[in-house]
């Protein structure tokens, strides 16, 4: 029997949408979906709605008190993410990691979301 995701959707919160959409777009090399619909506006990091994802929308950030880490992957290396990253506004918080899967950087959004960037093996 297959095994289903266990992680089905993300939600990551920031001050501004507008600069939430330029920051994730810089450093993950992609092109988020707006929608007016629902409670508030958000940005989709995927149009394909058959697939696990996630969006930012305006709402409170952590502001670096904690909170879930997301990790999302990288077009390319870990290195190539984190130039993005400090680059666009974020903050890297430490070297690559090697695991299994792949390696990642912990980092933070301009808002102080933890977010890791994640380069596939």
């Amino acid at each position: 029997m297959p095994s289903e995701p266990t992680v089905v959707w993300t939600e990551i919160p920031v001050s501004d949408l507008d600069a939430g959409v330029a920051f994730y777009e810089a450093v993950f090399e992609l092109k988020t979906q707006r929608q007016e619909g629902g409670p508030n506006p958000f940005a989709n990091f995927s149009d394909a709605g058959d697939i696990v994802s996630g969006h930012i929308y305006p709402g409170t950030p952590a502001r670096g008190e904690g909170g879930p880490t997301i990790h999302l992957a990288l077009p390319d290396t870990v290195e190539a993410g984190m130039e993005r990253c400090r680059a666009a506004g974020g903050t890297v918080l430490g070297a690559p990691i090697a695991i299994p899967p792949g390696r990642f950087a912990y980092a933070t959004d301009p808002d102080g979301n933890s977010i890791g960037l994640f380069e596939p093996a």
